[in-house]
């Protein structure tokens, strides 16, 4: 899909578009609404000024699109290797260890459980051990603050993900 594709497709098919970037239903509608988009820059602009203007219901709608990482198999297949990080995101990472793994398995628990909604983080470029301390750093605050800090690196992915939609 191209900018010009985005800005004149129908609004079920810019919906869907939109969809694979953040699924805020209402990020999504005013997104469809706001167009057409005179350039990426306008477009992203346009992304961050609705998702400021959002609710903490549909920041917990849109931290739902993530899957928990809370699975140790799951979390030992992604830090695996460089090999199977995606489009060469982190460049410098090591394996990850198995304490590490399993320390991030259940400081994610421990994060769901208090706060009840996933650890949102912006992954691209960070490694496992970086990825533990930002969540062991974040475990301590108040529910109110992580939906604040899940919400902000909610809207670093979905500027990346716009990159790649277009």
């Amino acid at each position: 899909m191209n900018l010009e594709t985005l800005n004149h497709c129908s609004a079920q098919e810019a919906t869907e578009a939109f969809m694979l970037c953040c699924v805020s239903e209402r990020w999504c509608q005013r997104m469809v609404e706001a167009r057409p988009y005179a350039d990426f820059a306008a477009l992203c602009d346009a992304a961050d000024q609705h998702w400021q203007g959002l609710g903490d219901n549909d920041y917990l709608q849109a931290f739902e699109g993530h899957p928990m990482i809370g699975d140790v198999s799951t979390l030992r297949a992604k830090y695996a290797n460089t090999e199977a990080l995606a489009s060469g995101e982190q460049s410098s990472v090591n394996q990850a260890t198995e304490q590490v793994i399993e320390t991030l398995a259940r400081d994610n628990q421990r994060y769901y459980e208090r706060n009840g909604f996933i650890f949102i983080v912006c992954a691209t470029g960070k490694s496992a051990e970086q990825m533990l301390a930002l969540l062991q750093a974040r475990l301590p605050n108040s529910r109110a603050t992580e939906i604040t800090n899940a919400a902000e690196e909610q809207r670093k992915i979905t500027r990346i993900r716009l990159e790649k939609l277009l």
